[in-house]
């Protein structure tokens, strides 16, 4: 049993790096991916974990992408798996996402204030554990507060989509992503598709274009889809020589429904989808 999709408290996940590592080799999986939201800043910790429990470690990344298809109520997020090499261009583009970020964040916060409700950004950030602070805090702070029962109410009625409290998050465009995961020794995969809702109909279109531009992966299998949608994704994606990749899109407490290991169907991950991913060491 694997997992290609895992986040750590270096974004929005709650473990750190190494509880995640100790966490893995509780659920006995064999391999395991980092993938944080616009930083690899969780890596080397990880990587140091799974060596003490004899774990194979893939450093990867999930990068928000702008791309003009993608509808209104959808978003586009591009794991990067397999990066040996984060040069300066690398970090570079993930510092400009950072500067993005933390703007956004201070908007976020403006409009709190706007409503009434008091907060200091120090103690949004205290809720992060050290990470890059997101959605996620704004909504444990409001849950703290007590204006919310829970972050999914949070998000219901301030941070989603269309809620008082959203504001766009910018992405890299995709051209930059792609070349940025490839000089970094990586292989560029559009994460659970189902969040582009883009119809079925014109999804493969869509598809054939990404990888026309250098998409090498598909993540077939999401937690969040139905068994059908994922083998239809599969058979797509192996009809234009894509990567097949499957993850849980662990989170921790904060997702108690998606378990380490496990896909879609409550399919555990088997380790036939390393494959797909190419030799990660040294870092």
């Amino acid at each position: 049993m694997i997992d290609l999709h895992t986040h750590s408290r270096a974004s929005d996940g709650a473990l750190t790096p190494s509880e995640l590592i100790k966490a893995a080799k509780e659920r006995g999986l064999s391999a395991i991916a980092l993938t944080d939201h616009d930083t690899i800043d969780g890596l080397e910790e990880a990587r140091a974990e799974a060596e003490q429990q004899h774990i194979r470690f893939i450093p990867g990344i999930e990068i928000e992408i702008t791309y003009e298809p993608v509808t209104i109520n959808g978003e586009f997020h591009l794991l990067g798996l397999g990066i040996r090499e984060p040069g300066p261009g690398f970090r570079e583009a993930l510092a400009d996402l950072s500067r993005r970020r933390e703007s956004r964040n201070l908007q976020i916060l403006e409009r709190m204030r706007e409503m009434g409700i008091e907060a200091g950004y120090e103690e949004i950030r205290a809720l992060s554990g050290g990470g890059s602070v997101g959605r996620p805090h704004f909504a444990s702070f409001l849950v703290k507060r007590g204006i919310v029962k829970d972050r999914g109410q949070a998000f219901a009625r301030y941070l989603g989509k269309g809620r008082p409290l959203y504001i766009a998050k910018e992405g890299l465009e995709f051209t930059q992503a792609l070349r940025i995961i490839r000089e970094a020794g990586g292989i560029s995969v559009l994460a659970h598709p189902g969040s582009l809702y883009i119809a079925w109909g014109k999804l493969p279109g869509v598809i054939t274009d990404l990888v026309a531009q250098g998409l090498a992966g598909i993540e077939a299998w999401h937690p969040t889809a139905k068994v059908r949608f994922c083998k239809r994704l599969e058979d797509l994606g192996r009809s234009l020589g894509l990567y097949i990749t499957a993850g849980s899109d662990f989170h921790g407490e904060s997702r108690p429904d998606r378990k380490l290991g496990v896909s879609a169907g409550n399919r555990k991950i088997d380790d036939s989808f390393l494959d797909s991913i190419p030799p990660t060491a040294p870092w």
